[in-house]
């Protein structure tokens, strides 16, 4: 018997709809129940509750990835019960809040977060293969805003292999996907974060479609610095050999000086 009851509907997509709701012993709030349509030749979501059960923190821990409390096998759908920050907006909405491009300052918060949060998950063997705007909780509750990754759906165990599926999302996926339909996790994911960055310091995406994606380098801002200049662009090369790893931009200086120059 499901423990929680639903609230209003938060979102619906093509597979399923989120609400929030609480649960029902103790009427704890602020979670989110995460309805998913079962297909007709079974379901495609227990792979996400997989990677969740292994993203789950042990207890006095926290994670960069929003946590799976419950969930239910049901007839005819999956039913996932998450953790659900408040207050906190995702990232397509909280630059909407501020009407304008991040202040390089800030972008900068948000991706060292960021960084930390892509390895965290990578470590504990995840590949979220769909690192958009959409998918990261910026909670707005203390003075700094915080990062949290929302929406596994499409995400996969993480090898050193090469993958095959189609990525995530059609204009943040990678050169080498258009190119050759392949791709590797720890290059597809900085990319993927290059596409993130450079949304929040221009509000419009890089790309927006494959050609672009494959042959053509975005106009950068006036006022960036030459640090959060090489941060981007290093992000954003066409060659996957080429592009730094988390662990390399972790230890940028972009993102280890305390000031903007």
């Amino acid at each position: 018997q499901i423990q929680y009851t639903e609230g209003v509907m938060l979102g619906e997509g093509g597979f399923g709809s989120v609400y929030a709701g609480y649960r029902k012993d103790d009427n704890l709030p602020d979670m989110t129940l995460l309805r998913w349509k079962k297909m007709g030749n079974g379901i495609l979501i227990p792979m996400e509750v997989a990677l969740l059960l292994k993203l789950r923190p042990a207890a006095a821990e926290t994670s960069a990835a929003v946590t799976l409390l419950d969930w239910y096998d049901l007839d005819d759908e999956l039913i996932l019960v998450l953790e659900r920050p408040d207050p906190c907006m995702d990232l397509v909405d909280y630059m909407n809040s501020r009407g304008s491009a991040l202040p390089e300052q800030e972008a900068k918060i948000i991706v060292k977060q960021l960084v930390d949060a892509l390895i965290e998950i990578h470590s504990r063997g995840v590949f979220h293969r769909d690192i958009k705007m959409d998918n990261i909780l910026i909670e707005i509750g203390n003075d700094v805003p915080r990062v949290r990754l929302i929406d596994f759906g499409c995400g996969t165990y993480l090898s050193e292999g090469i993958y095959i599926k189609e990525q995530g999302t059609y204009i943040y996926g990678s050169p080498e996907w258009f190119l050759n339909g392949l791709y590797r996790a720890g290059p597809t994911t900085v990319w993927q974060l290059g596409v993130v960055l450079y949304g929040i310091l221009h509000r419009a995406l890089p790309f927006q479609n494959s050609t672009e994606i494959i042959y053509e380098n975005p106009p950068i801002r006036d006022g960036l610095s030459l640090d959060c200049q090489g941060f981007l662009l290093s992000c954003l090369v066409k060659s996957s050999t080429a592009r730094p790893t988390l662990n390399t931009l972790k230890h940028h200086p972009w993102l280890i000086k305390r000031k903007v120059l």
